[in-house]
């Protein structure tokens, strides 16, 4: 899953057989590399190997001063130890053990995985163990879609993903194409196409008189999470769902497919989970708690009582096997902007296409296994800084998730290294590959739940999901960490020259007037979801949804998270192609990109888990919640009209925020005396938005951040107010108005205590 995770620009992972001989610890041969590392101190800013493009800076320039530190002499010193460290070679070798069989979840090659990075975490001296859950899931035992009408139409599938050339498309292990969490089901119906299966979708076909109940819905990937298309057409009545992948999104109306490009190639099938994660995710039996293996059945709750349990059978086909399927609808044209890019003119139905799909899932609890690695903190080990990467995948996952594993074990190595040396972070760094990500955020949920009492001193939670895709970098957070992101960015080198800041505003400059919506292919276009709010004429730093492991820490335990990524052309997203070959073709070939990752992921934990103070920016934060208002209030008035309620409190709250803000802000640049006090107010003020709920969900607990319920992914800004009315629910968002209000005065309250 991504991130945040995308539909049609995920990651890619695979894995190709990798001696474990040459790299079995960060000792030996590393050593050596890591003195000649040291002795070149001088040019070690410059990638280790040759870049894959011409430079197109002016040369790298490290910062002589760092923001939270009174003596930054110390830090630069050990941050220009640690980014000599990451080795492209190295990542190259973790990549391809790490992609060399089928991994998901549960699995006894997903076990390796673990055991693998196990090894490399107690290598590098971090304190690691295995952390089990036994957590509810499906695998599939038959999948089954055939066109059964009209006659002399054929089409069995889910056909196998195979192409001209790939090296690794026939392994037996690969598992049928299939949607994690959906019921079994024998289901025959007329079809009935819904574009992209947005809410907007069915309403526009109930509009145009078409029956969607009783039907197979076959909607395309793109706009939205795949479980929410699911949930809409279950609110519509459906009989079963069909999710395609498209030409027009990832396939060869972007460019060539592969194995000639990027793209995804006809037969090509996007596996991911329906899991209802706009309601909670984790393991669907525990809500709230751990599911670690010893939990008495008593604690847990049945899976046909599970909120976040779909019921409407649904399945994932490549545009191969979606073709007969779309070209035989009869019924109406489709609205013009529903058209896709297959050779036809695209009608929605209802048949006289008939399908039957017939799922077999087998539902059991399964042992997952996250890897668990601390570096205990000199002075503050209480505090933790946690950053993880998830390490299962629905096939190979060489992009997704494997490039972040890989990247992961750089950071890890370079630590190690600086460990070697006397080095002790202040703070407790906690480095954690988590299992089960795809099926439902789960490992990373379950270890929330389960050290909710230690989270709630935690500094921050840092994310990589997909690190290498391509050569663009970007990053999502909470607003208090943007302007950090931007000078972590400024502190690494990038392959094409000068810093990763600099080729990551210049890539956003360029792109700024052709871009008009959010990268994602799955981010939202439904009302509820604003863009960040442009409060600095800076590079974009987006919003954090859902569909990645920062969700538990920020929205249900209130730890201020960010998540970091490189992107390119990528469209073999969950498929077979996600693999080692496609990587060292299109993704990463000289592993220069996974150095740089490496580095700023690092980075960005290493800092703030030995600063001074924290450096976390509520000005911005006040800024960014005061355009979210001004956004929301016309939307109310279109909404409830005279009835719309005042925003002024709000806004006089979101102003409190941003002039306490920047009040700290003078204080944190000139700190007195010691700065433990203030530390506590930052650290606690992210907690301040916390509510005991929103409304349907009260898993998600953030006032200021949620996954859209009818987006999944994308981020909704203030939730509670802007889902109500979109849903023209007047008291619920008048109610909800006093709730946000109330979260912002604690916040700012908060911050006028410091001194």
């Amino acid at each position: 899953m991504s991130i945040s995770e995308f539909s049609q620009n995920g990651t890619i992972y695979d894995l190709s057989s990798m001696s474990k001989a040459r790299y079995n610890s960060f000792e030996g041969i590393d050593l050596i590399r890591f003195c000649i590392a040291v002795l070149g101190c001088a040019l070690f800013y410059s990638p280790l190997v040759p870049t894959q493009e011409k430079s197109q800076a002016g040369p790298f320039t490290p910062p002589t001063a760092i923001f939270g530190f009174r003596d930054p002499g110390p830090e630069l010193k050990a941050e220009k130890t640690f980014l000599a460290v990451p080795d492209p070679q190295l990542a190259r070798e973790h990549l391809q053990f790490l992609t060399s069989a089928p991994h998901v979840a549960g699995s006894p090659e997903d076990l390796k995985t673990a055991e693998y990075v196990l090894e490399k975490y107690k290598a590098a001296g971090l304190d690691a163990y295995i952390q089990q859950y036994k957590v509810w899931m499906n695998l599939p035992l038959d999948i089954k879609v055939e066109v059964v009408a009209p006659k002399g139409v054929t089409m069995i599938g889910p056909s196998p993903e195979h192409v001209s050339d790939d090296p690794f498309q026939d392994d037996p292990r690969i598992l049928p194409a299939y949607n994690a969490f959906s019921p079994s089901g024998d289901v025959t119906a007329d079809v009935v196409y819904a574009n992209y299966g947005r809410l907007e979708d069915f309403k526009k076909l109930q509009e145009m008189g078409v029956e969607v109940k009783g039907k197979i819905v076959i909607v395309r990937y793109g706009e939205n999470f795949r479980g929410v298309k699911t949930f809409v057409a279950e609110q519509y009545g459906a009989a079963g769902v069909i999710i395609y992948s498209d030409p027009w999104d990832d396939g060869y109306f972007k460019g060539d497919k592969y194995p000639k490009g990027p793209w995804r190639p006809d037969t090509a099938v996007q596996r991911g989970s329906i899991q209802y994660l706009f309601r909670y995710p984790g393991d669907p039996t525990t809500p709230g708690i751990a599911s670690v293996p010893d939990l008495p059945d008593s604690k847990r709750i049945a899976p046909e009582s599970a909120t976040d349990m779909p019921k409407v059978p649904t399945t994932p086909l490549s545009y191969a096997d979606a073709t007969p399927i779309l070209a035989n609808l009869g019924g109406p044209e489709s609205p013009r902007e529903w058209q896709g890019a297959l050779p036809f003119t695209y009608h929605v139905g209802p048949g006289p296409v008939k399908v039957h799909m017939a799922l077999k899932q087998d539902y059991q609890f399964v042992t997952i296994y996250d890897v668990i690695g601390m570096v205990r903190g000199s002075r503050l080990p209480d505090e933790w800084v946690v950053t993880g990467n998830h390490r299962d995948a629905w096939v190979y996952g060489a992009v997704d998730p494997s490039s972040g594993t890989a990247a992961q074990l750089e950071a890890v190595h370079g630590v190690g290294q600086l460990l070697k040396t006397g080095w002790r972070p202040k703070r407790t760094i906690v480095f954690a590959s988590w299992d089960a990500e795809e099926e439902g955020l789960i490992g990373s949920t379950e270890f929330a739940e389960q050290h909710a009492k230690e989270l709630s001193r935690a500094v921050a939670y840092f994310n990589m999901d997909v690190a290498v895709a391509g050569p663009d970098f970007g990053a999502s957070s909470v607003p208090s960490l943007k302007q950090y992101l931007r000078e972590v960015a400024k502190s690494v080198p990038s392959p094409k020259g000068g810093s990763v800041y600099d080729q990551w505003k210049a890539t956003a400059e360029k792109k700024e007037q052709e871009r008009r919506k959010p990268p994602e292919p799955e981010s939202s276009s439904a009302p509820a979801a604003e863009p960040a709010a442009p409060v600095q004429h800076d590079v974009r730093v987006g919003n954090l949804g859902s569909g990645s492991d920062y969700t538990a820490f920020l929205q249900h335990l209130g730890v201020p998270s960010a998540d970091i990524g490189s992107r390119g052309p990528y469209g073999v997203y969950h498929s077979a192609f996600d693999n080692f070959a496609w990587f060292t073709k299109f993704g990463d070939p000289t592993f220069v990109y996974e150095q740089q990752m490496a580095r700023v992921y690092g980075l960005e934990v290493m800092r703030i888990a030995s600063a001074d103070v924290l450096p976390f920016n509520f000005q911005d934060y006040g800024k960014e919640i005061a355009d979210y208002l001004k956004a929301a209030e016309p939307k109310a008035k279109r909404a409830f009209g005279e009835q719309a309620p005042s925003f002024a409190e709000a806004s006089k709250a979101a102003a409190r925020l941003e002039k306490a803000g920047a009040a700290v802000l003078q204080l944190q640049n000139k700190p007195l005396g010691d700065p433990g006090g203030m530390n506590l107010i930052l650290r606690n003020t992210e907690r301040a938005f916390l509510i005991d709920g929103l409304p349907d969900r009260p898993w998600f607990r953030h006032a200021i951040y949620a996954p859209g319920e009818y987006t999944g992914y994308a981020a909704v800004v203030i939730p509670g107010v802007n889902e109500a009315i979109d849903k023209k629910d007047l008291p619920t968002m008048q109610q909800q108005l006093q709730l946000l209000t109330d979260a912002i005065n604690r916040a700012a309250e908060l911050l006028e205590r410091a001194k």
